[in-house]
């Protein structure tokens, strides 16, 4: 397993926590989620055989968010 840090832009609440975690865990590859609305980042644990970050930071883009 790998682990990537996204920083995540937008957003404002605990719905947007959810929604963030719930598109990463739906995520093949994706072992374990960790989103900060404090720290505006989202923390992945991944397999790369499986995913990759830049597909992670799509993943987030796609649920509505800014990903970096």
């Amino acid at each position: 397993m790998e682990q990537a840090l996204i920083g995540i832009a937008g957003m404002t609440c605990q719905g947007c926590v959810r929604s963030v975690t719930s598109a990463l865990n739906a995520t093949a590859g994706v072992e374990a989620v960790e989103v900060s609305l404090e720290r505006a980042q989202a923390k992945v644990s991944f397999d790369p055989a499986v995913t990759n970050p830049a597909a992670l930071r799509a993943v987030v883009e796609e649920a509505g968010f800014d990903a970096s």
